[in-house]
């Protein structure tokens, strides 16, 4: 078992309080994502026998020891999931994520888009109340919603939309023959006459991003809203955009994002239509005894209050994290907040105790 060191993404919409309020530091500027894993992007550091090295060359020293011989035979010789700490204090982009087969092809063909082959199932998990956009609303529905607003220059939206065609209406809106500023501006003046959450949310989305027209995204995409414990998975096809939070995330080791807007990332309009399911929506999560199981099999995510002790099996990868209180995993290695540790496959039976609250990450092994 190996105590880790993890980077932190330092992306704009990061929180300046959340992750570092948790490992004890005091952060410099915002901080979005602290990542536990073996994504190339930014894998995970460890020391052995006096040698410092990257989870991905540690895995690549020696595959089945690390990671077991039913994960290498299922995913190939790489860690399949990517954990993270989540700490949105501003809104992400209004993206998606392809499928398996879709990442392979977009790779293979060299499209910019996709720098993993492999897709990006994702679940959240809230550490504190937790919102998001994510799934389309039924087009009778957001036409209802985007026609009150009365701003002519939305009637082809409108139009789109009551004709059934909720990814037609989107296209139609990024591709209004008129001034963004000015559209933005005309949303946000009827938004203001209308006292209600998703409208209010339209003028918030405005003053960050005045010249985008994907302000109009709480009329056209589903609210969800966590509570601490509370999980949601998103799966290929699914448009989402998280507006603020913290909490733990796990997801397929792949970095393939399509972006429409919000953003100041580069966004590809045609192929985030192309792979974005209108019907798709996020799904709850329930936990089973104390795991998280998606329909994925990168990964299952434990939330563990352990107490006197919790046994995990052998022969599995697996990567702990503690978020309250202190933990004991193992005889040896004790974990307080922000701590995490690597499991190997052949570490054998893991004994957790403690009061605390420990976050396991795993691939799904039947």
């Amino acid at each position: 078992m190996d105590l880790l060191t993890n980077p932190i993404k330092p992306y704009d919409w990061g929180s300046r309080t959340a992750i570092a309020g948790l490992t004890g530091r005091t952060a410099s500027g915002p901080e979005a994502e602290m990542w536990f894993g073996a994504h190339p992007s930014g894998p995970s550091r460890l020391t052995r026998d006096g040698t410092e090295m990257t989870l991905v060359e540690t895995i690549s020293a020696d595959p089945v020891s690390e990671l077991g011989r039913p994960s290498v035979e299922r995913f190939g010789e790489r860690l399949p999931y990517l954990l993270k700490l989540i700490a949105v204090d501003r809104p992400l982009s209004v993206q998606v994520h392809p499928t398996a087969e879709q990442a392979a092809e977009g790779y293979a063909r060299g499209d910019r888009n996709y720098s993993d082959p492999w897709p990006k199932p994702e679940l959240i998990c809230a550490l504190t109340p937790f919102s998001a956009l994510a799934g389309l609303r039924t087009p009778e529905q957001a036409a209802m919603l985007v026609e009150r607003l009365g701003v002519a220059a939305l009637k082809p939206v409108v139009a789109r939309l009551a004709d059934g065609d909720m990814l037609g209406g989107l296209r139609v809106l990024l591709d209004l023959p008129c001034s963004r500023a000015d559209l933005v501006q005309s949303i946000v003046w009827a938004a203001s006459a209308v006292h209600q959450p998703d409208y209010e949310l339209i003028k918030r989305l405005s003053r960050l991003f005045p010249e985008d027209p994907l302000v109009l995204a709480p009329l056209l995409m589903r609210r969800h809203e966590l509570e601490p414990g509370q999980a949601m998975y998103l799966g290929a096809g699914v448009l989402h955009c998280y507006l603020s939070g913290f909490g733990v995330e796990i997801m397929g080791s792949s970095d393939n994002v399509l972006r429409a807007g919000l953003t100041g990332k580069p966004i590809d309009v045609d192929e985030l239509l192309r792979i974005t399911d209108a019907s798709a929506v996020p799904l709850p999560v329930e936990p089973d005894d104390d795991a998280y199981v998606p329909p994925c099999p990168e990964f299952l995510l434990r939330r563990i209050t352990p107490g006197d002790g919790r046994t995990l099996p052998g022969s599995l990868p697996r990567i702990l994290l503690c978020t309250d209180g202190v933990v004991r995993a193992g005889d040896e290695v004790k974990l307080r907040p922000g701590d995490s540790a690597y499991v190997p496959a052949s570490e054998g039976p893991v004994t957790i105790s403690g009061e605390g609250t420990v976050f396991c990450a795993e691939p799904q092994i039947s």
